[in-house]
């Protein structure tokens, strides 16, 4: 499975960094590590590249079982009837009680509510099958990083456009600046599974018909991040 070719194992070593692998790839990666030498180095430089890019993540949601084992910690045993009263006319009785309520109800509003959605992402890549851009959406919000690229011609401009699948045109999201990163919240379009990313190449100011005029530069189709 790892390439001989050397531009497909830095591509490999890419995507196992960034966690877009399989996890059959991945562990058949993580084993080669240690007799393949070229391997580990690429995957090193990677690491240290892909390094800035850390600021993108967003917060881990925490594990599903922690309310679960919060309410399993709550003494779920009733008072005896006929003791209640004694045990209300205790004041830090009665603090106890509506601390465990509040608590049982922050629980069964957490667990109640719906799933975030998960954590798509894209690679986009060169003609030389290089890692160019990252891309990452989750929600409405859209990412892009750039990670080893090449400035535009100076009399054109780099454009990100969105289709998502069943559409027939892209939406533009805007121009890449200079720094090769973007976050753009578009109104009239999800970030699906599925969804093409597109990269062309404007004139300045950007496409002036509202659809890519200029070659694409670099496409990838977002997919969920592993371990979502």
């Amino acid at each position: 499975m790892i390439p001989a070719d050397p531009a497909a194992r830095d591509a490999l070593a890419a995507e196992y960094v960034l966690g877009t692998l399989e996890a059959r790839e991945a562990t058949e990666v993580a084993h080669a590590l240690a007799t393949d030498a070229a391997l580990a180095e690429a995957v090193a430089r990677w690491e240290a590249r892909l390094a800035p890019l850390a600021a993108l993540a967003m917060p881990e949601a925490p594990p599903p079982d922690l309310w679960s084992r919060i309410e399993a910690k709550l003494d779920p045993r009733p008072a005896a009837p006929a003791a209640w009263w004694r045990k209300l006319a205790d004041p830090w009785r009665i603090g106890a009680l509506g601390a465990t309520a509040v608590a049982a109800g922050l629980a069964a509003f957490i667990l109640l509510r719906p799933a975030p959605a998960p954590m798509l992402m894209t690679v986009l890549l060169t003609d030389q099958q290089q890692p160019a851009w990252l891309v990452q959406a989750e929600g409405r919000e859209i990412r892009l990083a750039a990670l080893n690229t090449r400035p535009p011609p100076s009399d054109r401009v780099l454009e990100l456009w969105a289709l998502p699948q069943g559409a027939t045109a892209p939406t533009s999201l805007g121009l890449i600046p200079s720094d090769g990163r973007v976050t753009v919240r578009p109104t009239t379009i999800r970030p699906s599974p599925g969804m093409l990313i597109e990269i062309t190449l404007e004139p300045p100011g950007g496409s002036p018909i509202g659809r890519p005029t200029g070659p694409i530069q670099f496409i990838g189709r977002l997919a969920p991040a592993a371990g979502t």
